[in-house]
């Protein structure tokens, strides 16, 4: 089969197209034919060296949809369409590849009305932003801020902030056509920072209240103007530093607002919380309620551009490849 797998973990050039065997299914894995691979900033921090925990060679893809082609028993019959993530293109070999061996616990069965580019795309955004959520406290009729509308997390929060009843699903960006692209798609609270700071936004739009809940995958500066964006008793979860691994904060934004800063790590969850986050994801993808949005795609040989298509070009949506 064909595969792209990082043979050494030195930037884009890393990655080659090989051709491997095909799995073989063993007790507890699901033979899948991968039809879709979600690109990650994951992916490109281990090529870039920057996961120590990873070994090279590595067949990239943390996360895809696929068809069961053997083992899936009654829960997922032959021929049924799922998507997955977990340790897939980060202790073993992951989706960039055209067939795969991946655990039960690790599949969702795709909705009808889902097509697989977007399905792809679907697991490590969207669970990370219901845990997420879940943890802070999230119910209906808090506000939530969830910086950067065109990364993944930040538009899955702010998605499923929205469909669940906030009473403000907030975000922000630097960039002022991505700021009109999210209007057009329909997400009216949008802060332009490159117009307006991001605490003077989430003040404007809550008319001085602030954010009960702030999830940031971006770290560094906007991490500290996030935390100075919170309401009273308010939580930032940090899980994530696209922008920077460091970042400045002003601790009376702690003291005076009686709030509290928590870490998240999605693979660090139990089953018992992924169950439950797919039981509530999957219904609002059945009704349209969340969508997934998919900047480009590319073919399986052109991973190491798609790759830098993400990280550089820093599109609105996710990037997908086609298998």
């Amino acid at each position: 089969m064909r595969a792209m797998r990082a043979e050494k973990f030195s930037g884009y050039e890393g990655l080659k197209l090989v051709d491997l065997p095909k799995p073989t299914v063993s007790d507890g894995n699901v033979l899948l034919r991968i039809t879709a691979a979600g690109v990650t900033p994951l992916d490109h921090t281990i090529l870039s060296s920057q996961f120590p925990l990873a070994k090279a060679p590595l067949v990239l893809g943390n996360e895809g949809a696929g068809v069961v082609e053997e083992g899936g028993g009654t829960d997922f019959p032959v021929g049924s369409r799922v998507m997955f993530t977990g340790p897939y293109g980060v202790f073993e070999d992951g989706a960039y590849s055209e067939w795969l061996a991946v655990r039960k616990e690790s599949l969702c069965l795709i909705p009808a009305g889902v097509d697989d580019v977007s399905a792809a795309g679907i697991p490590v955004a969207y669970l990370t932003a219901q845990m997420a959520l879940t943890l802070a406290g999230f119910q209906a009729g808090k506000t939530v801020l969830a910086p950067a509308i065109g990364g993944s997390v930040g538009n899955a929060v702010t998605q499923l902030a929205r469909a669940l009843g906030a009473t403000h699903a907030i975000s922000s960006t630097t960039n002022h056509a991505k700021a009109e692209q999210a209007k057009a798609l329909g997400f009216n609270e949008v802060i332009d920072t490159s117009f307006e700071k991001l605490g003077d936004g989430v003040r404007r739009i809550t008319g001085g209240y602030g954010a009960d809940i702030v999830i940031d995958g971006i770290g560094g500066e906007v991490l500290s103007e996030a935390l100075g964006a919170l309401a009273l008793d308010g939580s930032l979860t940090t899980l994530g530093y696209s922008a920077s691994r460091k970042a400045t904060i002003d601790v009376t934004n702690l003291i005076w607002q009686r709030a509290s800063i928590k870490s998240f790590m999605l693979f660090a969850q139990p089953q018992a919380a992924w169950d439950d986050a797919w039981n509530a994801i999957v219904p609002l993808l059945q009704s349209g309620a969340i969508k997934p949005i998919i900047a480009k795609t590319f073919a399986l040989a052109e991973a190491a551009d798609a790759l830098r298509y993400l990280v550089e070009g820093r599109p609105f949506g996710r990037v997908v490849l086609t298998i």
